[in-house]
């Protein structure tokens, strides 16, 4: 029997034909020009909007960034002098013709004077302790106590400041304070109370940008090629205030202030010195060559600006600024001479002519008339190689101090075991 559903779909009614409208294209209705300008517009000014916020995002998180992720400090690093050669010596000796200067020429030459003077500092600084306390005699005099520091060097997180350690007495916190009078507080790196330097810290991050637009770093001259007639300049608080400013010239670089373990090359002036009075020495190339402390020649009374050679503190200042300890065990001495060896029968190395109580050196049993030859396996001949013997060695660490003692029969051998201290 004929299905009549088969015979109502004739050929031309197949079932392609009846979907056939899923297979037509849709066309999206076309973007006017204005309405793609609108667009454009809303994502630029969207990105803008996001810009901003991620400078300011970005200026607002630096500074903790910064702490957090700042990473190890640089180590400084201040390479060491040598002492000036035979031929540099004898064209010292040397005059220059002699020149006649008029009154312009001196007006001329102090303005130039004083422009290094200013220059130079940049690198000067004023360091106080900071304390709760009221200073009645600076809200009336204006002069607030404090001793004179120099920007030693710039490790990549904070600024290094060296000074006088007499500062350190009965403080915690300190306040350092610029060229442009802004102040900033600091904190102690490390200490020496035996040569009696200091070195501070305050961090580059707190330092404005005014602040670093007045600021620079110390170039450390080399004190060794100092003579006597040469002209200097002093800045600092020698006269008993921050800021004062002195020229003058060297009166004599012949003598040495001895302390426990070592002696330093002494830069004599004819500068007027206030008692207790700190100060930087500058050379006529702006580079500093000596650091003013009130314990050279304390004893004597000394009413001048002296100053320690900058060249003979040079190993010292690389420690402190890397915050390490300066090696001392208590040991005051003096060289033993050829002349001394042949007339008095001495040997070699440094005599001992004072032990400090309670010293590495008293414990050890080192004694007065001893004669130290040898430090840590370095021969010693002079004060000077013994004392760069011991800044050799590590605070803390155990060495041996090989000495002559005399006996009933002459010298015989002594050897000491010590542990290196320091004094902070």
């Amino acid at each position: 029997m004929p299905n009549h559903k088969d015979q109502d779909q004739g050929p031309d009614h197949g079932p392609d034909e009846e979907y056939s409208f899923l297979q037509e294209t849709i066309k999206p209705k076309p973007i006017s020009r204005e309405k793609l300008l609108k667009e454009f517009v809303r994502i630029a000014i969207y990105g803008v909007v996001l810009g901003v916020f991620a400078c300011l995002a970005f200026f607002a998180f630096k500074p903790w960034a910064e702490r957090i992720f700042q990473g190890e400090p640089e180590t400084v690093t201040i390479p060491e002098d040598t002492e000036p050669s035979e031929e540099e010596q004898q064209s010292d000796t040397e005059t220059e013709e002699e020149q006649v200067l008029d009154s312009q020429d001196y007006e001329t030459l102090m303005s130039s004077i004083y422009s290094l003077a200013r220059e130079a500092g940049k690198e000067v600084v004023s360091v106080s302790r900071a304390s709760g306390e009221e200073d009645w005699a600076a809200e009336a005099t204006g002069i607030r106590a404090s001793v004179t520091g120099i920007i030693t060097a710039d490790n990549g997180q904070e600024l290094l400041i060296l000074a006088d350690s007499s500062v350190c007495s009965k403080a915690d916190s300190w306040t350092v304070t610029f060229a442009d009078e802004s102040g900033y507080t600091a904190t102690l790196k490390k200490m020496d109370r035996n040569i009696g330097l200091a070195v501070f810290s305050v961090p580059r991050n707190n330092i404005t940008s005014s602040t670093w637009a007045a600021i620079e770093v110390a170039v450390l001259g080399n004190s060794n090629l100092v003579k006597r007639g040469d002209p200097v300049i002093a800045l600092g608080n020698m006269y008993g205030y921050a800021g004062g400013y002195g020229y003058g010239t060297v009166s004599s670089t012949e003598y040495k202030d001895t302390f426990y373990d070592g002696e330093c090359s002494v830069v004599a002036t004819d500068l007027a010195a206030a008692d207790g009075g700190t100060g930087v020495l500058f050379n006529m190339d702006g580079e500093v060559i000596g650091i003013a402390v009130p314990s050279i020649w304390e004893s004597r009374g000394m009413a001048t600006v002296n100053a320690y050679g900058i060249s003979g503190l040079k190993s010292v200042i690389e420690l402190l600024a890397n915050g390490e300890s300066v090696p001392y065990i208590g040991v005051s001495g003096t060289s033993v001479t050829a002349a001394i060896q042949e007339e008095r029968g001495i040997p070699a190395g440094i005599y001992v002519t004072d032990v400090e109580t309670d010293s590495p050196a008293m414990s050890a049993g080192i004694q007065i008339g001893d004669v130290i030859c040898e430090v840590a396996g370095e021969d010693v001949t002079s004060v000077v190689t013994y004392q760069r013997a011991l800044l050799e060695t590590e605070a803390g660490s155990e060495i041996t101090i090989g000495a002559r003692r005399l006996g009933a029969d002459g010298y015989v051998d002594v050897n000491f075991k010590i542990t290196v201290g320091s004094k902070e």
